[in-house]
C-alpha cells in the first residue's frame, strides 16, 4: 500500500484533522514530528509553554500507540529530516497543517521548495482555523483576505458549523525515532496544573458547554464572573480543532430551552471563536504584520521602546489593581482574563506611550498558548494599528473599567493579597485606597501598595492630542 509522511506541529491531536485526512487519501501515513529551531525557539520563551508542548506531545505519542503506531521524531532542518524520512518508508507525499506567523510561513515556503526539488508531493493544508482563509476570502472582492472584522464575521457565519475533517490509518512503520522532548530541553522546569492533549482538551470544552459556556456573555467581560472556556492553549497546539469547538457550540445553540440570554452568550462565544480565525487570516494574508501596523498612517507614528514605568507594568506594580491583578494572574498561571487583557495592553499602549511589540514580547515570556499570529492581531488592534478602523484609539480607563467589572474588587483581591483587607471602596479608587492602607500600616505592616504611577486622564489626552496632530491632523 501507498504511503504518505505527516509532519505534526501545532495539531497534536488526531480527530477532526484536515491535514492527516488529506495525507490519509495518499496512503497509509506515517507520523512524525521535526522539532525545528524556529519551534525550539518559541518553547524556550515560555516555561510553561514548553511543559504543556511536551505533555501534548506525549499524550499525541500514546494516542498512536494505541491505534498500532507511533510518533517518529526529528530534531533540526525539517526540509532534510522530511525529505530522508520519505525515501526511508517509501512515501511520495509529505503533508502538514499551514502555520500563519511570519516565520512559520518562511518556513513552510522553505519545506515545500525543499521537497518538490526532491520530486516529492507537498501537501500543506489550514487545519488551525475553523475557516480556512482562501474560504472565508472567496468572494471578497479582492480574493486576498479581510482587515475589517464586521463583514468577515457576517461571512464566516454563512460558512458554519465546518464539517468533520476526518482522520486517518497509520503505518505500523520500523524505523529508528529520536526520543520525545522534555522540559528540561528547552530550559523548563514548570510543572502543568491541569492534563494536556486532545482529550483533556475535549472533557474541558465538554464541562464549559454543559454550563459556564451559558454565561459567557457575562464571563468574558468580568475577570470574578464565572469561566471563559480556558482552551486558548489547547486551540493554539491543536489539542483541539476549532472545526470540533464551533460545531459543538452550534450544536448547544440548537437546544429549544435555553433562555435568551444563555443562546445570546453562545452566539458571543462563537463570535470569539470567528475573531480567532479573523486574525489568523489577517496574518496569512500580511506578513510583515508581527513586526509593521497594519494601518499605513500608523507606520510613522513612533511609540516608545522604554519607559521608567515599564517594570512596574511589567510586575503588576502600576497603582491601577485591575492591571496589576491582570499582570500577576499572567505571571502565575500563563493566562489571563480576556476583558484584563485588553485594558493591560492599552494602559502600556496608551498611558505609556510604550510600543505594542514590546508588551507583546513580554507576554510571551509567560503565556502557556503559542499563538504568535492572533498575538500580534490583538495587540495591534488594542493599539489603534491594526485592523480596528476607529477613527480614534480606544483606551479604556482602567478605574472606570474596575468599577464596571469588577464592582466587588474580587478579582483585585485574589491577586493582590496587599489589597486584600481594605474595603471595596478603596480598592476601586486608588487615591482614597492609599490613604487607607497609609492609616493601616501601623496594624497590618508589610510592603505597601503603590500610589498610581500615571495619570490616566493626563496620559490619554496627551495621547489623543499627539494622534490628532500627527495622524488626524490634513496634510
Amino acid at each position: 500500500m501507498t504511503r504518505a509522511v505527516f509532519a505534526f506541529s501545532r495539531d497534536l491531536r488526531l480527530s477532526d484533522h484536515a491535514g492527516l485526512a488529506a495525507a490519509a487519501r495518499h496512503g497509509e501515513v506515517v507520523p512524525v514530528h521535526v522539532i525545528d529551531p524556529v519551534s525550539a525557539a518559541r518553547l524556550r520563551r515560555s516555561p510553561r509553554r514548553a511543559a504543556y508542548y511536551c505533555a501534548a506531545l506525549g499524550a499525541l505519542d500514546g494516542a498512536l500507540q494505541a491505534r498500532g503506531s507511533r510518533l517518529i521524531v526529528r530534531r533540526g532542518n525539517p526540509g532534510q529530516a522530511l525529505r530522508a524520512l520519505a525515501r526511508a518508508v517509501g512515501a511520495g507525499v509529505v503533508g502538514w497543517s499551514c502555520g500563519y506567523d511570519a516565520k512559520s510561513i518562511r518556513r513552510d515556503r522553505d519545506l515545500q521548495s525543499t521537497l518538490e526539488e526532491a520530486g516529492l508531493r507537498a501537501l500543506p493544508v489550514h487545519d488551525a482555523p475553523a475557516v480556512p482563509p482562501e474560504d472565508s476570502a472567496a468572494e471578497h472582492s479582492r480574493g486576498d483576505g479581510y482587515r475589517a472584522f464586521v463583514p468577515y464575521h457576517a461571512r464566516w457565519r454563512t460558512l458554519i458549523p465546518p464539517a468533520d475533517a476526518g482522520t486517518a490509518s497509520f503505518a505500523p512503520v520500523e524505523i529508528a525515532s529520536e526520543p520525545l522532548p522534555v522540559p528540561e530541553e528547552f530550559g523548563s522546569h514548570a510543572h502543568l496544573s491541569e492534563p494536556a492533549g486532545e482529550d483533556a482538551a475535549r472533557a474541558k470544552l465538554t464541562a464549559f458547554l454543559a454550563g459556564p459556556a451559558l454565561q459567557y456573555g457575562v464571563a468574558r467581560n468580568v475577570p470574578a464572573g464565572g469561566e471563559t472556556s480556558r482552551l486558548a492553549a489547547a486551540l493554539s497546539f491543536g489539542t483541539i480543532a476549532a472545526r470540533e469547538v464551533v460545531r459543538a457550540t452550534c450544536e448547544r445553540s440548537a437546544d429549544p430551552f435555553l433562555l435568551t440570554e444563555e443562546r445570546t452568550s453562545l452566539k458571543l462565544y462563537l463570535r470569539s471563536l470567528a475573531q480567532r480565525d479573523f486574525f489568523l487570516q489577517l496574518a496569512w494574508y500580511n506578513e510583515s504584520l508581527a513586526e509593521e501596523p497594519l494601518q499605513a498612517k500608523m507606520r510613522g507614528f513612533a511609540f516608545a521602546r522604554a519607559h521608567r514605568h515599564l517594570d512596574a507594568w511589567r510586575s503588576g506594580r502600576t497603582g491601577y489593581p485591575l492591571i496589576d491583578a491582570g499582570l500577576r494572574e499572567l505571571r502565575a498561571t500563563g493566562w489571563m482574563h480576556p476583558r484584563v487583557r485588553a485594558i493591560a495592553a492599552s494602559f502600556l499602549c496608551f498611558d505609556l506611550g510604550v510600543d505594542w511589540r514590546v508588551g507583546r514580547d513580554e507576554w510571551d515570556h509567560y503565556l502557556t498558548e503559542d499563538d504568535p499570529a492572533l498575538a500580534a492581531g490583538n495587540w495591534q488592534w488594542i493599539a489603534g494599528v491594526g485592523a480596528d478602523l476607529a477613527a480614534y484609539p480606544r483606551i479604556y480607563n482602567p478605574l472606570k473599567q474596575a468599577r464596571r467589572f469588577d464592582p466587588s474588587a474580587a478579582y483585585v483581591r485574589r491577586w493582590i493579597p496587599e489589597l486584600a483587607a481594605l474595603p471595596d471602596a478603596a480598592i476601586l479608587e486608588p487615591v482614597l485606597g492609599r490613604h487607607e492602607r497609609q492609616m493601616q500600616l501601623p496594624l497590618f505592616g508589610g510592603s505597601s501598595y503603590p500610589a498610581p504611577v500615571v495619570d490616566h486622564e493626563a496620559a490619554a489626552r496627551a495621547f489623543l492630542e499627539r494622534y490628532a496632530r500627527e495622524v488626524r491632523a490634513p496634510a
